[in-house]
């Protein structure tokens, strides 16, 4: 048995940027910055994650997600690879989203 889920709660970094790599499927990709205190001191640290949301979500996300906005959301880890323009393969790490929910600006 295996799990891959993940739960965020953070304010959105940045406005959605939406694609479509086929003809009626678009793809929302965006930024979500998580705060928590670490260490003896209880320093702040931010961590931002890179979101992807696909169909009906990333329709909703382009309507209504705006940066700053707080949101909760549910998914899955996803690790890929691509080639940059200088040709270096490059792997990156994403949350696909399955289910969200706006909780303010």
């Amino acid at each position: 048995m295996s799990v891959n889920k993940v739960i965020l709660l953070g304010n959105v970094g940045s406005d959605p940027e939406i694609r479509y790599p086929e003809k009626d499927l678009p793809v929302a990709f965006f930024s979500l910055a998580t705060n928590e205190r670490r260490g003896s001191a209880q320093t702040e640290v931010t961590e931002w994650h890179r979101i992807v949301m696909t169909g009906a979500n990333a329709q909703y996300a382009e309507r209504y997600v705006r940066k700053g906005t707080r949101l909760y959301l549910e998914g899955s880890l996803r690790t890929r690879e691509y080639t940059d323009k200088f040709q270096i393969v490059r792997k990156i790490t994403e949350i696909h989203a399955v289910y969200f929910e706006i909780l303010g600006r």
